[in-house]
């Protein structure tokens, strides 16, 4: 008899854990994936050609709210958690609406989900969904170019289109990100890394993107998403922590988990962050990993005209993943304008239209700002006519990536950017002896 398993998941992890844990596994049956977390990723199956040949109809993928009817239907031995930035608090609030129906309840096996690299890894992990791991990764990028070693960026999955095309993706150029017909989110991970000059790739599935990667890397940087823990065994596991959300390392799953093993754990934001919350992040460190080295570091803003802002009633635009499930009350557009003077935050959503208002609706404590949603066509199509709708002097533009590639802005704008003060010392240390040169 093959046990029977649910990963529940939000079209990441979850295939990752079914890839190394179960896909060709005789003795367990995945009966279905459930989803949640990001829109339109449900309804439809993981793929044969993905699934291996124990699963000649590929495996199923249902929305989240089913799980009781599918455990009180298919005999259920056991239901396996793979998503992540979450409370620990809903994290057991789920395990109890598992157990409670007589069925074992376990979060993924994170070490046995870490494949092994022909290369040097650093990880850039985080305690939660917008502390900046992408910025850190792209410094990382940057020193390494100076040691001359080639870098290939990995990211963490964002399969939300067709997963069977979707296996193994490298972008390159712009002209990639059309090419895999990538949504806003996905844009707002790869374009960056792009615009640095680093190859990146994603998928599926992670054996054969490493192994198509390697192939022309020096050093790979993983650059996890949200609050994962590494798809890769690390050479060098960084953990970024954030000092306006200090205490959360301690709170959200599994960002603990990096929080706890990070070889090197690097408090950003730190131009704009409150002493005390620096030093309960130092204090957290020093109680649950008193091994790993401390640095901190700022993330100076880039405006490119502040005087542009001083007065006008400005609707800010930020990061969607950061200020809806990720929690976060503000960004850099937000920081931007308190900054420069701005009289007035502009709220959209009384202007807000389609899934931009059920987005506001199912976050109901985001504030007066815009996050840039974009999982679809029309999911994007309504973020342009909520943007164009609201009554604003100026839209500050706050996302990783030049958002009127994707929508037409009618009235004034400014791109808002930040990235990672570059002052290294620890870190090119760190960094240059996780690839193995010598001083």
């Amino acid at each position: 008899m093959r046990k029977k398993i649910i990963i529940m998941g939000a079209a990441g992890r979850d295939f990752h854990v079914f890839n190394c844990l179960y896909r060709d596994n005789p003795g367990i049956e995945v009966i279905a994936f459930t989803a949640t977390q990001i829109p339109h990723i449900e309804d439809r199956r993981y793929p044969a050609v993905l699934a291996g040949a124990l699963y000649a109809d590929g495996v199923p993928i249902v929305p989240e709210d089913e799980l009781e009817r599918l455990l009180d239907e298919r005999d259920v031995d056991e239901v396996v958690f793979a998503y992540s930035d979450v409370s620990i608090e809903l994290v057991e609030a789920q395990r109890r609406r598992v157990v409670d129906k007589g069925v074992a309840f376990s979060t993924f096996d994170i070490d046995g989900t870490m494949l092994t690299s022909q290369r040097p890894v650093i990880a850039v992990t985080a305690v939660r969904t917008g502390c900046g791991k992408s910025q850190v990764s792209r410094r990382i990028t940057d020193i390494l170019r100076e040691f001359g070693l080639t870098t290939v960026v990995i990211r963490h999955p964002m399969p939300y289109g067709d997963l069977a095309r979707q296996q193994v993706q490298r972008f390159a150029s712009y002209a990639d990100l059309k090419t895999h017909d990538c949504s806003i989110e996905e844009r707002e991970e790869y374009e960056p890394h792009i615009a640095n000059g680093a190859i990146v790739y994603a998928g599926t599935d992670y054996q054969a993107i490493f192994e198509t990667a390697e192939k022309e890397a020096d050093v790979i940087v993983w650059d996890g998403g949200n609050n994962d823990t590494p798809f890769v065994k690390p050479d060098l596991w960084i953990c970024v922590a954030d000092p306006h959300r200090a205490g959360h390392e301690l709170q959200y799953f599994p960002g603990t988990v990096n929080f706890q093993r990070a070889d090197l754990i690097l408090i950003g934001k730190v131009g704009y962050a409150d002493e005390a919350n620096i030093e309960l992040i130092r204090t957290h460190a020093t109680r649950v990993n008193p091994d790993a080295q401390v640095i901190l570091r700022k993330s100076p803003l880039s405006v490119p005209d502040p005087d542009a802002i001083a007065n006008k009633r400005v609707l800010v635009i930020e990061d969607g993943p950061t200020t809806t499930h990720g929690g976060m009350p503000f960004g850099a557009g937000v920081l931007a304008a308190t900054q420069y003077g701005a009289s007035e935050l502009v709220d959209p959503r009384p202007y807000a239209v389609g899934e931009i208002a059920a987005t506001f609706d199912e976050y109901p404590d985001i504030g007066d700002l815009l996050p840039a949603m974009g999982y679809g066509e029309s999911q994007i199509s309504d973020l342009e006519a909520t943007v164009n709708a609201t009554d604003c002097d100026l839209v500050l533009v706050a996302t990783p990536i030049d958002l009127t590639r994707l929508i037409d802005i009618d009235r004034p704008y400014m791109r808002i950017g930040y990235s990672l003060e570059p002052v290294d010392g620890a870190l090119a240390t760190a960094v240059r002896n996780a690839v193995g040169l010598r001083a």
